[in-house]
């Protein structure tokens, strides 16, 4: 590993990541949880929510075998491994696309820890929004989380990673959401991501989050999907109909297909890159 290497910023409504271009993993080797807590230490480091870091599926073990060219190895800001970050792919597929890795005007494959993951552009490389289709979705058990003397029911939906989707009264509800929710650690052994939801309208709702190795993001992508599924099947809503999901840092739009897919829309920022010796 190089004392210094290049990076990248960027962010999808506003959950923000360090990208860091690695195409055949001769640069950061086995990329350790200390190097990532320090790149996304916001005082520190260059600040963000996780790291992507942009490998050839051939040149780490989780990738190999999956029928794409690219791996998003995705790490949260605590260095811990993740499955999936739906926001981080959008951004991980924009980098793709202005430096001519892939093609935009086609489907992109990406792998993931979660398999698979085809993005569609709906501009050119540098700008429009970013569809991802997010897999089929798994509707698991009923369980409960709390902040401090607050309790809610909540239902377990997992998109590649786990999540707990709870309705509050007032998305105040959930406090600052300092510390990670208490959950039933019997449900989720790895941790949870846990969404707080209140509704705004028909196939509109909002929602707050707590990542699991994160802390609360202003944004979380396959939380929101998690949080469409449920929301879908508490008004008996039809397949294909369109929700809208606010969160603190923008606005994205799902939709839960007849062929019991999760397709996600939203945009994707790359906003500074550079180097550094973190």
């Amino acid at each position: 590993m190089s004392d210094s290497y290049a990076f990248l910023k960027g962010h999808g409504t506003e959950n923000d990541f360090v990208l860091l271009p690695d195409d055949d993993g001769s640069v950061h080797g086995d990329l350790d949880a200390g190097r990532v807590r320090a790149l996304c230490d916001r005082r520190a480091g260059i600040g963000g929510d996780g790291v992507l870091r942009v490998i050839r599926t051939t040149a780490l073990e989780a990738g190999r075998g999956q029928p794409a060219e690219w791996f998003m190895d995705y790490r949260n800001a605590d260095g811990s491994l993740s499955e999936m970050c739906g926001n981080g792919i959008r951004v991980f597929g924009r980098h793709l696309a202005l430096a001519g890795l892939v093609d935009p005007t086609g489907p992109v494959p990406v792998a993931t820890r979660d398999g698979v993951k085809t993005l569609t552009f709906a501009g050119g490389a540098a700008d429009g929004e970013i569809t991802v289709d997010m897999g089929v979705p798994k509707v698991l058990e009923e369980t409960e989380v709390a902040v401090g003397a607050g309790s809610w029911p909540a239902l377990h939906v997992d998109m590649g990673n786990p999540h707990a989707v709870a309705w509050v009264e007032d998305l105040a509800d959930a406090g600052p959401l300092l510390d990670a929710p208490t959950y039933d650690t019997r449900v989720y052994p790895d941790g949870v991501n846990v969404e707080f939801v209140v509704r705004r309208g028909p196939a509109h709702v909002a929602m707050r989050v707590h990542e699991r190795g994160s802390g609360e993001t202003r944004s979380c992508g396959t939380g929101a999907c998690a949080v469409m599924v449920a929301a879908a099947l508490a008004d008996d809503a039809p397949r294909d109909t369109d929700y809208r999901i606010d969160l603190p840092g923008g606005t994205l739009r799902i939709r839960w297909t007849a062929d019991d897919r999760v397709l996600m829309t939203g945009p994707a920022v790359l906003v500074a890159e550079g180097t550094t010796s973190l």
